[in-house]
């Protein structure tokens, strides 16, 4: 199958693919998404096809607002209705109990619907001109890094799907939050850029953290209930380590100054001297920091042995979160046989990219 690459400007030939029965691959403010009908059987099987994704794996539906919401759920609750007047169109799903619209392939066999509205033009356009919901997963394949360009779709799912929607590079970079509302306490299954705070405070009650974001596994007989919590996910080639100091673990950001330059010294040092010891082996190593900390490091090494690449600066976390997939990506293209991170802070959106790092790492990290 030859995938065809489209601006926006074809939107209505990627629509008609879809009423088809075919797959798109579409920009949302997070990462790319690969469509298929959300209600359509033969479409999500498609989609778990091209992705190489276990079918109990649910798919996240995409709707244009509360009115494209409202057949596809049994009842839209009052926490529901509040969430999605104030974060839709934005990166927050929200998961509800689903009507017969929606079948069980679609849902990963749960009687449950993931629903969002994304915020971006040409998905919410897609969308209202294909005329049914769209389930959209992250287009690439199952465990690999999620895609936040088209080449990184293209890389992946070229000659598995219809056509790809080149929407330019996405603007947070880390798929959607999901909130569970199914039962009587919110719970979060997975962080995003809507934060567990923000919910929190806007609900007026505490929102639940489920146990497998933290602890980074679930157990093989569970079935998930949202997209990310049981396979493995966001994955580079290469093995992987997070690194940071028992100071920095314990206290994030309340250490002072003078404490964080102690801390991100250490941390640097311990990772120059693994990875030279590594390239004194005669592997290719990579080093993934802070703009604050890049001038702790070697500069690259000029046969690529060696690179070491700036996540963004912790005064902009959605500069980190928006590189972080792509510069994976380029590890891979460089063949890199060892990653060393640095750890970053678990609050606000910074939840969301430990999250993502943790499990690219798969749960592998070192404290000093």
């Amino acid at each position: 199958m030859e995938t065809i690459i489209r601006g926006i400007e074809g939107i209505e030939e990627a629509a008609e693919i879809i009423r088809r029965g075919g797959l798109v691959a579409f920009p949302t403010e997070t990462v790319y998404g690969l469509g298929g009908n959300a209600l359509s059987p033969e479409a999500a099987r498609k989609i778990y096809a091209a992705k190489g994704r276990p079918s109990d794996n649910p798919l996240i539906v995409h709707v244009s607002g509360i009115k494209d919401a409202e057949p596809l759920v049994t009842e839209i609750t009052e926490n529901a209705r509040r969430l999605m007047a104030r974060f839709w169109p934005g990166p927050l799903t929200l998961i509800l109990r689903k009507t017969e619209q929606i079948p069980r392939e679609t849902s990963g066999g749960l009687d449950t619907v993931a629903l969002r509205c994304p915020e971006n033009a040409c998905a919410l356009r897609l969308i209202s001109e294909s005329g049914v919901p769209i389930a959209a997963p992250s287009a690439n394949l199952s465990g690999k890094p999620s895609p936040t360009e088209a080449g990184h779709v293209a890389k992946d799912l070229g000659g598995r799907i219809d056509m790809i929607l080149d929407g330019g590079p996405v603007g947070i970079g880390v798929e959607s939050s999901i909130l569970d509302l199914s039962a009587d306490t919110p719970i979060l299954l997975r962080p995003g850029a809507v934060t567990a705070e923000e919910l929190s405070a806007f609900l007026g009650q505490k929102v639940g953290i489920d146990p497998a974001i933290l602890s980074g596994t679930v157990s093989e007989t569970m079935h998930p209930r949202a997209p990310g919590m049981k396979y493995r996910h966001y994955a580079p080639e290469a093995e992987m380590y997070l690194v940071t100091t028992r100071l920095f673990r314990d206290r994030g950001e309340a250490i002072g100054r003078e404490e964080r330059e102690l801390s991100d010294r250490r941390t640097a040092r311990w990772i120059r001297e693994r990875a030279e010891r590594e390239l004194s082996e005669g592997k290719r190593v990579g080093i993934l920091c802070v703009k604050e900390t890049r001038p702790f490091y070697p500069p690259d090494s000029p046969d690529g042995t060696l690179s070491v690449k700036v996540l963004g600066s912790r005064e902009e976390m959605l500069t980190m979160t928006r590189s972080l997939f792509r510069l994976l990506r380029e590890f891979d293209e460089e063949k890199k046989d060892r990653i060393y991170a640095e750890s970053c802070s678990d609050r606000g959106v910074g939840f969301a990219l430990m999250n993502r790092m943790r499990k690219a790492a798969g749960m592998r990290e070192i404290i000093l």
